[in-house]
């Protein structure tokens, strides 16, 4: 097991120690050329899957058929395009349903096409093929929804460049394709590049952006002795990396291999219905045999057996038990869709209201995943009050790209302060930018580096426990002040955690990749207890694996590729979406479009409501279904009677699902 990725930033934290990106070229005379841009991300196109060309032809003949079937147009005109429709949209669930029975399965398939088969040969032409093309988009969806999933972990190897630049032994230099370095090799990464394989820095400093691999919000300062991982961007410095690992089995490359595997190993879900409906339409068929053969045998003529097996298939069918859960879980779907909660299945909604656990992730999700400046300190005797403080420091770093920096120059525009211009810019990873502004110079950078002594040990010690990053501000080799940056809590953190904690019945926990002090400090201000830090993403899998031995159904809220194997293996996953990575939100099962932390405890109230709605529904169709065979049985039922209740029944559950389409049934906070 690799050391943690935070190891390297416990004493020497990665928000404290940190070098900005060097000035754009008119402002420093070495830049630091461009990151390696990944390529185009490979997605899918819907048409390019079988099922979803089969489905818009099947909708297609359906909506051709509609306007002559109801204007009462010719029989032939209609009743070929309906049979075309059937045909298109059902030809492949029937063939996957008749290869199931043969393995002796009675498939939801072929039980949906029958139903289909069976409206049209008792003049429900128009029914069977709106269930027919409901059918078939469901699957070209669901088809979709995994080839997407697969574009995404495939695009994850993207991470990692192609190529690396390897040192030989007489120092020369050659660039090769970074699957074929070896354990034991040295890499050359410049700045801007990204790191080609797993390892340790074996020269040279710089500060590394390893947030997918971790979630650090902020880039961590490398040193020799320091782990690095293939994916990570390097900073301003250049380093020397002995390769560590076999490229196949670098972090990333885990990470693609953890959320494949649980992608086949969990469990195949099903819905609650789906598991009655296999018991059920096994029994229905027999029992429909029985009602035919037994008064045959009997005595009883042809037609009178035929007429009564007939009505008790109708009346019997679970067509009513199969609407008793879909109209709760997608008026569910479609109510969080409003609230900008993205739930891509019926499934999805179900296990929603299943979960008995939660984990969250730290940046990004509890937090908002960008510093922002926090605090301005003026020092005693510096001469400077806040405002100029903060204007000399943003003038300084303004040439920086570093998250920091940005933080600074950020919070200076928005209290309008005129920036001046900085000249001899200049960055040490490690220690912080120098430059001269308006003749003076002025430095800001870690105060480890830039202040001796004890004199401001409160000031900067107050801002680290407080969970603050401290930068010190220098002017003319004098201090003059500190700032504090932080990445700031989201301000419905707490609230979700406290309703979380109530819905859930236990506290949620915290898995990060961030050290443990700043893991921590934003536990206890949210209220969470359980923290785990410095985790890999092959360990935050594990913890969620964890639970789910001890019977737990665990919840894992993320958005980074960090998460994406802990998404995976969990119950449900749940991935907030503005910044999201995109394996993230192809993996969940859930999206928070609009970011907004407190819909996750809203949208699985609305599941656990959807639950109760369904739970309703078959006792609905539970009474009707036993009345209506009852009368079949014991006296003589109608046929025109036993179509009606069988459909009133599916009518009247269809609509008490639909009940939370309403606005007033979203969970308010």
């Amino acid at each position: 097991m690799p050391s943690s990725p935070s190891s390297s930033s416990a004493s020497s934290p990665a928000l404290r120690d940190r070098g900005p990106v060097p000035a754009p070229p008119d402002r420093r005379p070495a830049p630091a050329p461009p990151a390696t841009p990944l390529p185009p991300r490979r997605r899918t196109r819907p048409l390019a899957l079988p099922e979803a060309r089969w489905a818009l032809v099947a909708l297609g003949l359906f909506l051709l058929a509609l306007p002559p079937y109801l204007l009462g147009g010719p029989a032939w005109l209609w009743g070929v395009l309906f049979a075309g429709a059937y045909a298109a949209g059902g030809w492949e669930p029937g063939l996957e349903g008749l290869r199931a029975l043969r393995e002796r399965t009675l498939d939801v398939d072929l039980l949906m096409v029958v139903a289909a088969l069976g409206a049209a040969a008792i003049g429900q032409v128009l029914d069977g093929a709106l269930l027919i093309v409901i059918f078939a988009a469901s699957g070209a969806l669901e088809a979709l929804a995994t080839a997407r999933t697969a574009d995404s972990v495939r695009g994850l190897l993207d991470l990692a460049p192609a190529t690396a630049t390897r040192v030989l032994a007489d120092g020369s230099e050659e660039t090769v394709d970074a699957g074929r370095l070896a354990v034991g090799d040295t890499v050359l990464v410049r700045p801007g590049e990204r790191i080609g394989a797993d390892g340790r820095v074996a020269g040279g400093a710089s500060e590394v952006d390893q947030a997918t691999i971790t979630g650090e919000p902020l880039p961590v300062v490398k040193e020799p002795g320091d782990e690095v991982f293939a994916g990570t961007v390097n900073g301003t410095g250049v380093l020397r990396v002995r390769v560590g690992r076999d490229p196949a089995d670098s972090v990333i490359a885990r990470i693609v291999r953890m959320v494949e595997e649980a992608s086949r190993t969990k469990a195949p879900t099903q819905l609650f219905v789906e598991k009655v409906e296999q018991r059920y339409s096994v029994a229905m068929v027999l029992a429909t045999l029985a009602v035919f053969g037994v008064p045959l045998a009997l005595g009883d003529d042809l037609s009178s057996a035929l007429l009564r097996a007939m009505t008790f298939m109708i009346v019997a069918s679970p067509c009513a038990v199969v609407l008793s859960t879909m109209p709760p879980l997608l008026s569910a779907i479609a109510n969080a869709g409003r609230h900008g909660v993205l739930a891509k299945s019926a499934v999805v909604m179900e296990r929603l209201g299943q979960v008995d656990a939660v984990a969250l992730d730290k940046t990004g999700t509890l937090t908002e995943g960008t510093p922002r400046l926090t605090d301005v300190r003026p020092l005693p005797g510096g001469g400077l009050d806040a405002d100029a403080l903060l204007r000399l420091a943003a003038s300084a770093e303004h040439p920086s790209e570093h998250p920091l920096a940005r933080a600074v120059v950020g919070a200076a525009r928005e209290r309008g302060l005129p920036l001046a211009p900085a000249g001899d810019f200049a960055a040490a990873p490690g220690r912080g930018v120098t430059a001269t502004v308006e003749g003076r110079r002025i430095e800001a950078g870690a105060p480890a580096r830039l202040l001796t002594g004890d004199q401001y040990a409160d000031v900067v010690g107050e801002l680290e426990e407080s969970g603050r990053t401290a930068v010190a501000v220098l002017c003319d080799g004098r201090p003059v002040g500190v700032l504090g940056v932080a990445d700031r809590l989201r301000p419905d953190a707490a609230a979700t955690v406290a309703a979380l904690t109530r819905l859930i019945g236990r506290a949620p926990a915290l898995l990060t990749g961030d050290n443990e002090r700043a893991a921590r400090h934003v536990a206890a201000r949210v209220g969470i207890t359980d923290v785990r830090a410095g985790l890999l993403p092959e360990e935050k899998a594990a913890a969620v694996r964890a639970w789910e031995a001890e019977g737990r159904r665990v919840l894992v809220v993320g958005d980074g590729v960090n998460d994406a194997p802990a998404l995976a293996a969990a119950h449900c996953g749940v991935a907030m979406g503005r910044a999201g990575s995109d394996l993230a939100l192809e993996t969940a099962d859930a999206v928070v479009v609009r970011d907004e932390l407190a819909a996750v405890p809203a949208v699985v109230a609305l599941s656990r409501a959807a639950r109760r709605l369904v739970v309703q529904n078959l006792v609905i169709a539970g009474v009707f279904v036993a009345v209506l065979v009852a009368w079949d049985l014991i006296g003589t039922l109608p046929l025109p009677l036993g179509v009606a209740g069988h459909e009133g029944s599916t009518v009247l559950v269809g609509l008490n699902g639909l009940r939370l389409l309403r606005p007033a049934a979203w969970p308010r906070p």
